[in-house]
């Protein structure tokens, strides 16, 4: 009885494109590509973190993450939520918030002194955890702290990333692969979608990042980038 209240997935994704733009976290430069961690070379370019400097946007972010959750999984099927470092934590805490559950974080790395501890924060033993980052783009990053949680007992079936990429297949066919249904708001779709409506950029550099999302790696590779993405 609760589906109906929650919003329209395509409205959350339309309006968090339009906040990113909003806040200037988004960024288009077809004539100077952004080289990516990945060795990529893209158009495109999205700070989420800003997000955390706009309390309003961060607070109607966070609804759309809580009703995605709650419309996609339930009400009761998450015991803690965890934040990859960095990004990951603020939106964790914020979440775990809106939810009324705990809050654990989780490190690139185990600590290297005192207890050594990768996992900060209280999961017992069999915990069902959401793990949320701020994106995600070929979904390699969100595994390191997927993995961790469950080498420490944690049940993982669950993540999201406020922010999703959405034009490389090599991340669903990961996430399918390891056991994971993964949440998002919004994607570069949505994005460019915004640009288009309010003729934010000229019909040729709208163009160029069409083609980027379209073929990502062949932008790339014609752009000075990498060929190929990583394969771990």
């Amino acid at each position: 009885m609760f589906q109906n209240t929650f919003p329209d997935k395509a409205v959350m994704a339309d309006l968090m494109a339009k906040m990113l733009w909003e806040c200037k976290a988004v960024h288009f430069r077809p004539e100077q590509p952004y080289k990516l961690a990945s060795g990529l070379h893209s158009p495109v370019y999205i700070d989420c973190r800003k997000l955390l400097s706009y309390p309003r946007i961060r607070s109607a972010i966070m609804d759309f993450a809580a009703a995605t959750l709650l419309s996609d999984v339930g009400f009761e099927q998450f015991d803690c939520i965890a934040g990859g470092e960095t990004a990951g934590i603020p939106f964790a805490a914020l979440l775990a918030d809106r939810l009324a559950l705990p809050m654990i974080y989780v490190r690139k790395q185990p600590k290297g002194h005192g207890r050594g501890a990768q996992i900060e924060g209280v999961m017992p033993e069999g915990a069902r955890v959401l793990v949320i980052e701020d994106l995600t783009s070929a979904g390699t990053s969100i595994f390191t702290f997927i993995n961790a949680v469950r080498a420490a007992g944690g049940v993982v079936d669950h993540g999201m990333a406020l922010f999703f990429y959405g034009i490389f297949p090599e991340a669903e066919a990961r996430f399918v692969n390891g056991k994971i249904q993964m949440h998002h708001i919004a994607t570069w779709r949505n994005v460019l979608k915004i640009a288009r409506e309010q003729k934010l950029f000229d019909d040729e550099k709208l163009g160029s990042v069409e083609e980027f999302l379209n073929a990502p790696v062949k932008w790339s590779a014609a752009h000075g980038g990498v060929s190929e993405l990583p394969t771990a």
